[in-house]
């Protein structure tokens, strides 16, 4: 499976980054009962930063930000069902949960999307970093350029004054 459909379904909640039970059941290709059934049975492994219960104003900020009600499998009423959002850590920890072998070979490669992602920010914060030196310096260079040219103007206002001669006047 491509990495890139894995980081597609990544998303931000409550500042952390995290996979839905629905996806991940998804991927698992089993149904999203019986991963919610396996993380209930063995709730011990889920604290709070591995496993977060959606309300309904984040499902809802969810869906409005591509997980699409068409992607959500038929049937899932989000008013009555909480949607499990797993962290990285608790995507990991379903590996333990779920031992089948295409669970194995999945959570393998979600680890391997939610490093890449780390990379990407690691990336974008360097960039933004160069960035915001870059607009520094250009900044300092624009207040030398205009003290220069207003320091011109001020000289050719002094050259374009008319003058009054000094000196005597010839007649003849």
């Amino acid at each position: 499976m491509e990495l890139q459909i894995i980081q597609n379904k990544i998303f931000e909640v409550r500042r952390q980054r995290v996979m839905v039970d629905f996806h991940l059941a998804e991927l698992y290709q089993i149904e999203t009962r019986v991963l919610k059934q396996a993380v209930r049975r063995n709730h011990e492994r889920f604290p709070a930063d591995f496993l977060i219960e959606l309300n309904e104003k984040e499902a809802i900020t969810l869906i409005d930000m591509g997980v699409s009600q068409f992607v959500i499998p038929p049937g899932y009423n989000i008013g009555v069902s909480k949607i499990f959002a797993f962290t990285e850590l608790g995507v990991a920890m379903l590996s333990s949960v779920l031992r089948s072998a295409v669970a194995i070979e999945i959570n393998i490669q979600i680890m391997r999307a939610f490093v890449e992602i780390r990379k990407l920010i690691i990336g974008y914060d360097d960039l933004a970093q160069k960035i915001q030196q870059l607009e520094v310096e250009t900044n300092l260079q624009f207040n030398e350029i205009y003290q220069a040219l207003t320091e011109l103007a001020s000289q050719k206002e002094k050259e374009q004054k008319p003058f009054n001669p000094v000196g005597y006047l010839a007649y003849g």
